[in-house]
Formats: structure tokens, C-alpha cells, sequence
């Protein structure tokens, strides 16, 4: 695909990851929406970091907790502005270590809401706005760990493992028009609270013994958009920790 004057949306795109794919992406030629819930502030200054790239951004808030019509809001949004959406990505994300044993209704339910269902609906009105001719991709920030089972993070894992089963069945119900792949972060920031120690102590159980950036993802999403001839696959970017044990 190329890149230049293509439209994408990043949902989650305000901070961490999601904000420096919405970077990355503009320095390759992309018109942004910046989706985000609560920061407005980080967002509304991405947007500007945008611009200043010469690229055209706006910033749309959605509670993605409410799926459906969160789908809706974004992705009206941006055909309004643009025209078109050519890309999604779904970055956004909740990430908390719950076990069966203290997991609660509320922790399933805001687990599976942004992780699986908030994708599968918006890339139901992403796949809804195309016309014959047309071509766009999808891709969806997973995890390793949605690759294969283990103690903790149980409605995480859940979550994300339903999102590499929505991959991959996309890939088959929207092709040829519609690419659709993963990737698989490993450690790449520490979690909201954390700190560069936490990333320390996951390096020594990494095969490359270290932590990975938010470079190495950008680099990963901007192969994937290059790569016409891949769809349904999941690009593990994680050091080789999945096969660690």
C-alpha cells in the first residue's frame, strides 16, 4: 500500500503506543484520527504534532465501553472530515493482572468491552464505508501472551486471544479488499504506574535480554501496511519471550 494521503484511524492514539504509531504513521504521508477517551489534552497535542508534519489530524473522544456506538461516533467522524478511512488500528486497551480468584463481573466485562468487542465493531463500520475498488487494512495490537495459556491476566489473555481469533477471520470474510493482520507487543513500556524497573526485571526472562520500544512497533505496523501479500498473520515483536518459559 502506499502510504501517501491514505486516512487512518487509531483508537487509544493520545499516549504510549497508540500515540507514537499516530506520529510514525504521519511521517509516512497519513491523515490521522486520533481516537481517545479521557485525554483530551495529550490528544489535542498529538494532533498538533501532526500537523506540524504537514499531515491533517483531528481528535475524536468515545467512551469504547459503550462498542457500538462508539464504532459509530469514530468512524463517522472521520469519513465526514476525510472523505475515507483506509486504515484502522486498534491500539487501545485495558491491561490489569487479574486471576480467576479476584477477578470480578466488572473486570471481565471492561476486559473484553475495549480489547474485543470495541475492534470487532469498528472494523463492522470500517468494512461498512467501502466502496468496490477500494482497499484498507486492519490491524490489531494483541499480546504474546494471547498466544498461549499461563497463570494471571486471565481476562486479559481471554481478551486478546478472542482478538487473534477476530484477526484471523477477518482476514478470510473481508478479503480481498480489506487486509488484516496482528501484532504481538512484548515488553515495551512499562504498565501506568510502573516504572523502568519493571521493564529491568522482565528483560532477564527475555531470550534477547532486553526491552523492546515503541519504535520497534511502529517499524513492525509499518511493514505490515508494505506488505500486500500478508493477511491473517500475527508478527510477534517481543524479544522471543513467547517461547520463554
Amino acid at each position: 500500500m502506499n502510504l501517501e494521503g491514505k486516512v487512518a484511524v487509531i483508537t487509544g492514539a493520545a499516549v504510549r503506543i497508540g500515540r507514537s504509531l499516530a506520529l510514525a504513521l504521519a511521517e509516512a504521508g497519513v491523515d490521522i484520527c486520533i481516537h481517545y477517551h479521557s485525554s483530551k489534552q495529550e490528544a489535542e497535542q498529538t494532533c498538533a504534532e501532526i500537523r506540524q508534519r504537514g499531515r491533517k489530524a483531528i481528535a475524536v473522544s468515545a467512551d469504547l465501553s459503550d462498542s457500538c456506538n462508539a464504532a459509530a461516533l469514530i468512524i463517522n467522524a472521520v469519513v465526514a472530515e476525510f472523505g475515507r478511512v483506509d486504515i484502522l488500528i486498534n491500539s487501545a486497551s485495558v491491561f490489569e493482572n487479574k486471576s480467576l480468584l479476584i477477578s470480578t463481573e466488572f473486570d471481565w466485562d471492561s476486559h473484553l468491552d475495549i480489547n474485543l468487542k470495541a475492534p470487532y465493531f469498528l472494523s463492522q463500520q470500517f468494512a461498512k464505508t467501502f466502496h468496490p475498488g477500494q482497499t484498507g487494512q486492519i490491524i490489531n495490537l494483541v499480546d504474546w501472551r494471547a498466544l498461549r495459556a499461563g497463570a494471571g491476566h486471565l481476562p486479559y489473555r481471554i481478551s486478546k486471544a478472542g482478538l487473534v481469533t477476530l484477526t484471523e477471520c477477518l482476514a478470510l470474510e473481508l478479503a480481498p479488499e480489506i487486509r488484516v493482520n496482528a501484532i504481538a507487543p512484548g515488553a515495551i513500556l512499562p504498565p501506568p504506574g510502573q516504572d523502568a524497573k519493571y521493564l529491568d526485571k522482565r528483560a532477564a526472562q527475555i531470550p534477547l535480554k532486553r526491552a523492546g520500544s515503541p519504535q520497534d512497533i511502529c517499524d513492525a505496523v509499518l511493514y505490515l501496511l508494505h506488505a500486500d501479500f500478508v493477511t491473517g498473520e500475527v508478527l510477534n515483536v517481543s524479544g522471543g519471550e513467547q517461547f520463554s518459559s
